[in-house]
């Protein structure tokens, strides 16, 4: 009988190792296809629900609110009353003076128609003795008592002072013409002059710086109201030649 052939042991484990290297490379296989198969499978499930997920839109983007264009309101304009400076009442002067009895500087008394001139009497009336504007005014009737004469008219004052008071201011300034001492102011009175005035913010009467051109009747020619002292008699006799 021929003799079996042996096998090396080389061969022998050349056949136990190949069985086993299939085995490996089998699961090796199966492994892969199956990670494949995986990813694949996830992909399709992914792309599924993203075409069923309903698009995300961008956000529009609102533009900013107009402001509405500010309306000013209709200005309310109040009417502001203009002031009104209280006027003064009117002063109604006579259109005779009533001759009487009166005081002079001298201290003696005489008729107010006596003093007149042949045309007639400028009776002057002023606040008080020896004050600026007074002192002013009396110089000027001074200065201008011969044109005022050569018209035929004479020149008298009149004020509240006394006569005591009319003789130390006729003396110092060396005036021309007679001072009527009307202490009661009932001259000044009757002719309209004894009037309401007012010195910071107090009321009070006195004497309105006015002057009467009488005719020798004393009937009123003209009135000078609210006089100006500095130049009042040169004024006057500028007038006198039209009354």
């Amino acid at each position: 009988m021929a003799k079996k052939a042996k096998i090396s042991p080389s061969k022998k484990s050349a056949k136990k190792s190949a069985p086993s290297k299939n085995k490996k490379s089998a699961k090796k296989a199966v492994k892969k296809s199956i990670k494949k198969s995986t990813k694949k499978s996830v992909k399709k499930s992914v792309k599924k629900v993203i075409k069923k997920a309903p698009a995300r839109k961008a956000p529009a983007k609102v533009a900013p609110a107009k402001k509405a264009p500010a309306v000013s309101a209709p200005s309310r304009t109040t009417a502001v009353p203009t002031p009104v400076a209280p006027q003064a009442p009117a002063v109604s002067y006579p259109d005779q003076i009533a001759d009487r009895s009166v005081r002079l500087t001298d201290g003696s008394t005489s008729s107010l128609s006596g003093l007149s001139g042949p045309k007639g009497l400028v009776l002057y009336f002023y606040p008080k003795d020896d004050t600026p504007g007074c002192t002013v005014e009396a110089c000027n009737f001074r200065d201008a008592e011969s044109k005022i004469r050569a018209m035929g008219y004479k020149i008298a004052g009149v004020s509240p002072d006394t006569s005591t008071a009319h003789q130390k201011f006729t003396a110092k300034y060396h005036l021309n013409f007679p001072l009527i001492a009307d202490e009661d102011h009932s001259l000044c009175e009757a002719a309209g002059v004894w009037q309401e005035k007012s010195m910071y913010g107090k009321s009070y009467m006195g004497v309105a710086r006015t002057t009467l051109v009488l005719d020798p009747s004393l009937n009123v020619k003209k009135v000078y109201e609210k006089v100006k002292p500095d130049g009042h008699a040169d004024a006057i006799a500028g007038d006198l030649s039209g009354l």
